[in-house]
């Protein structure tokens, strides 16, 4: 999913002058106040900040109000303008250069809290995009996709665990109207995909963090029709929604409290949960308990079941001694290469062969996260190369990739409640170039987990739009998995 805040046809006529009509550059829908700032130069000419106006549905805003809007939801399938004040308006057909700069910050992705009732840290996201665009009222069509794919091999009765994928798979496609919520469905069912469905809350509610009546209908006809099972709901925690303040813990819990209560109406048993704190786990423990939901925090990249940072959950769990609490684990964890979709998207960022072999180099390293992500960028300084050009991916190329042995899930395989079958890419011998699934479904079987594995293509994260079909290659990972169980039970190993 291209790091954009624009595309070919985002240029609109406007009698102020020109529109933009911009996409949200992440994956899951923001709060206006993620919006640090926006800057546009049209024809090499910089548009003062205040000819600039952000209108999101029937509500303009200047930029400058943009970080107070704690309340106001960009959701993730809305396309607001950016309209500039111009002397003359442009007019259909004609071109001009558009240089567009935002940068955003990644309210749940906290870095550090604040310290004395201030602002924490969080992961920023910084766009920069230049175009030479043509003046259009039309969207651009999507792609056409395959419809003669050969039906799935059946799941069989013994199949050690049950397959599915999360909504987030197909999130560029969503993210660009391609699909409404009914198509997505439709899609899927088409491919033969599931029957689990996970989704990522932030992503697919138009009203988050509510989920509506409307919705739950809606919802409830899709899975009637297509005979779908829920498997996870996805809960992000927006500490950073405010940005003079992290949540206060009274907030934290009332807001995972409401997704809580969206997740039971539409029928998940179990909620992905972001934050392990304990006092918070056990005030919501209750909660859950009513609700009968099961909790289960992520590890994911670039942690493993026992970092630090996972040892202390995993003695957090144990002191509040409950059934209901357990782990989602990603297999972004566990990779032993950095994915070949992730280095394609750098090298058009602009990193030469030279600098893409550094990038894997300190990757392999054992240093942590922070100190190979600063290296890195030591690195690019060094090689005068603005770290800039990278937008989020110097970030997530460490955030995203971890390397820890698969062998390490079985430590805490009991506690294990869900799988985030992670991956980037299928290649043309059936397999994930940089994540050893036969491994992984070896040590999962070995250990009698019996539960999902969702299928979770993160490609979107560094692919173009339009590059893959991202459902075709869940129908191949589903492939590969269940090749890769039916090897593990002919090799007599127990299942």
């Amino acid at each position: 999913m291209p790091n954009g805040l624009i595309a070919e046809d985002s240029l609109r006529p406007h009698p102020d002058g020109l529109a933009l009509k911009l996409t949200i550059p992440w994956y899951r829908s923001l709060w206006l106040s993620s919006v640090s700032s926006l800057r546009l130069t049209v024809d090499g000419t910089e548009i003062p900040v205040e000819d600039l106006a952000f209108e999101l549905g029937s509500t303009r805003y200047v930029i400058s109000e943009l970080p107070e809007r704690s309340e106001t939801l960009w959701f993730l399938q809305q396309h607001p303008l950016l309209v500039a004040r111009l002397d003359q308006p442009v007019v259909l057909g004609e071109q001009h250069e558009v240089e567009i700069f935002g940068e955003l910050r990644l309210p749940y992705m906290q870095i550090a809290p604040g310290q004395d009732g201030g602002p924490g840290m969080y992961v920023p996201n910084i766009v920069r995009q230049a175009f030479r665009l043509t003046v259009t009222d039309e969207d651009a069509p999507p792609l056409a996709t395959a419809s003669d794919v050969t039906p799935p091999p059946p799941a069989a009765e013994d199949d050690p665990f049950k397959l599915g994928l999360t909504l987030y798979s197909a999130s560029a496609e969503f993210r660009a109207g391609w699909y409404d919520f009914d198509g997505l469905l439709d899609r899927v069912a088409e491919l033969g995909i599931g029957p689990g469905i996970e989704i990522v809350a932030s992503q697919v509610l138009p009203t988050y963090p509510v989920v509506s009546d409307e919705f739950v209908t809606q919802w409830r006809a899709a899975f009637d029709r297509h005979g779908f099972d829920e498997s996870s709901f996805g809960a992000n925690l927006d500490m950073g929604r405010r940005r003079d303040r992290d949540m206060t813990p009274d907030e934290e819990f009332e807001f995972s409290e409401l997704l809580f209560q969206g997740a039971k109406k539409l029928g998940f048993p179990l909620v992905r949960i972001q934050s392990a704190k304990p006092e918070l786990l056990r005030r919501l423990l209750p909660v859950a308990e009513s609700l009968e939901l099961k909790l289960a925090y992520e590890i994911h990249a670039p942690m493993g079941p026992n970092a630090p940072e996972i040892l202390k959950v995993r003695e957090a769990y144990a002191d509040l001694d409950s059934p209901l609490l357990g782990f989602v684990a990603d297999f972004s964890s566990t990779m032993h290469a950095m994915s070949p979709t992730l280095l394609r998207a750098v090298r058009r960022a602009g990193l030469d062969d030279e600098a893409t072999l550094q990038l894997q180099r300190i990757w392999a390293t054992d240093a942590s996260m922070r100190e190979r992500q600063q290296d890195f960028i030591a690195y690019l300084q060094g090689r005068d190369f603005d770290p800039g050009r990278l937008g989020s991916f110097a970030h997530l190329a460490f955030n995203m990739h971890g390397h820890v042995d698969p062998r390490e899930w079985a430590d805490i395989m009991p506690q294990i409640l869900h799988v985030h079958a992670k991956f980037y890419d299928i290649d043309e011998n059936g397999q994930e170039p940089a994540i050893d699934y036969p491994e992984l479904v070896r040590v999962f079987v070995e250990g009698g987990y019996r539960g999902y594995w969702s299928s979770e293509w993160e490609g979107h994260a560094f692919a173009e739009l339009g590059e893959v079909d991202p459902l075709l290659l869940v129908r191949k990972q589903h492939d590969l998995i269940r090749r890769s169980m039916h090897a593990v039970e002919a090799a007599g190993l127990p299942g």
